[in-house]
């Protein structure tokens, strides 16, 4: 029997495309969860197509940072929070991970109690119920289905995001008036315009996308027979990285399209109608009942919890990442439970705590904007730790960032850096 190595791995000469897409399509498709929604529904119904222009400004930002956390990833064998212990003061790695697992958790619970209230609006009954059903059942799935298979429901969900295409077209939109807003948009210094802003950046630039990415790419690495960390098996490189790139790219493209058409959508039914305040994604689905017919509501709200059930298991699984690194645990979902308790019992507890929050007095609005606030906060040491490291020979080998990546990374840093401070002097206006 011929031995494998790592120099005959070979990917096929014209693979599919689904076979392409992984963790950069799960990524992308994620960050447009439910609480996203309520973001973009929002800016919709207050600023109608005038701020649609920031989600193709963001778009390369995102990719490339989302490549650069891919490549961190493939080449060292290690997740964000991995490279973070093994190179940076315990103090950093501990204080980015302890308020990743924070915010993380404040997601989970306004995702969950948004998904509950959506399947309220649908088929009534207790919302609390909901909340806890749909936690027990992504709970479930991600630490009793097999790793293969739960990427592969992974992906069909992606389809979900689709329900925002479609309502746009129902409704009848203008288009050479969005062409207009995107290409010449009207500016302003504002307070709400620039939180708007701000607010959008935060939700397209998150820290858990850049650890659940990371992590995918090691695990994809490791369940795949002959492939190694690129450290140790160079000549896998060229094909690794353009796998990268294409997934990467096409699914934070999809990601910001259907984010676009979210705008788009509430700004041709609600804006248009007056409705200029939304809170929750649950909230915009039942404006939309009123202003754009019960087809668009009901297309709507369902996308609520099919993109809930995507993003759950990435908001709890790279808390779960990022904890079980920072402490050199057994982490992996193709690990069976009883190989890596801690790293499952982590999940478990993030996902029971998010189901707890909406038991209690909290502001879920009060609580998600917070979680905003802590993105951006946390982001900004993240993608400067994660710049400094990917320019680095001692860890990425010969595999450091190429010029164009390093430009665009940098640029992303930057502007998280000033949404941040942009979002502090708001508070001083």
């Amino acid at each position: 029997m011929d031995t494998l190595t790592p120099a005959s791995v070979k990917q096929p000469e014209r693979p599919k495309l689904l076979q392409i897409m992984g963790p950069g399509l799960i990524t992308g498709a994620s960050d447009d969860d439910p609480s996203g929604i309520a973001t973009y529904s929002q800016v919709g119904a207050q600023f109608g197509y005038g701020l649609a222009w920031t989600l193709l400004f963001s778009y390369p930002l995102m990719a490339a940072i989302q490549e650069i956390s891919a490549r961190i990833g493939r080449v060292t064998g290690y997740g964000i929070a991995g490279n973070l212990r093994r190179h940076y003061s315990p103090w950093l790695s501990s204080t980015i991970v302890g308020m990743l697992l924070i915010t993380n958790i404040i997601n989970l619970g306004a995702d969950l109690g948004a998904m509950g209230a959506a399947l309220k609006l649908l088929i009534a009954g207790p919302a609390l119920l909901y909340v806890v059903l749909f936690g027990l059942l992504s709970t479930t799935l991600e630490i009793f289905t097999r790793y293969a298979r739960y990427v592969s429901v992974l992906k069909w969900l992606c389809l979900s995001l689709f329900s925002y295409v479609v309502c746009a077209f129902v409704v009848k939109v203008p288009w050479t008036e969005v062409g207009w807003a995107v290409i010449w948009p009207h500016l302003s210094l504002k307070p709400d315009y620039l939180v708007a802003i701000v607010a959008v950046m935060g939700t397209t630039i998150s820290p858990y996308l850049f650890f659940w990415q990371a992590e995918q790419e090691v695990e994809d690495e490791q369940e795949r027979s002959g492939a190694l960390a690129l450290t140790r098996a160079p000549e896998q490189a060229q094909t690794e990285f353009s796998r990268i790139r294409i997934d990467t790219y096409l699914g934070m493209a999809l990601s910001n399209v259907i984010a676009f058409f979210i705008v788009v959508t509430t700004a041709t039914t609600l804006h248009a109608h007056g409705v200029t305040h939304i809170q929750t994604s649950a909230e915009a689905a039942e404006a939309l009942r009123a202003v754009a017919g019960q087809f668009t509501f009901i297309v709507f709200a369902a996308g609520i919890i099919g993109t809930g059930m995507l993003t759950l298991p990435v908001l709890a699984g790279s808390a779960a990442y990022a904890v079980g690194e920072l402490f050199s645990w057994r982490v992996g979902l193709a690990r069976r439970p009883f190989q890596a308790k801690a790293f499952y019992g982590v999940i478990a507890a993030a996902t029971a705590i998010g189901v707890g929050l909406n038991f209690t007095s909290i502001d879920p609005v009060k609580a998600l904007y917070w979680s905003a606030v802590l993105n951006g906060v946390v982001a900004v040491p993240v993608m400067v730790a994660m710049m400094l490291l990917s320019m680095r020979a001692d860890i990425m080998g010969g595999f450091t960032l190429p010029l164009p990546l390093r430009a665009l990374g940098w640029t992303a840093t930057v502007v998280m850096a000033t949404t941040v401070v942009a979002m502090g002097m708001t508070w001083f206006s």
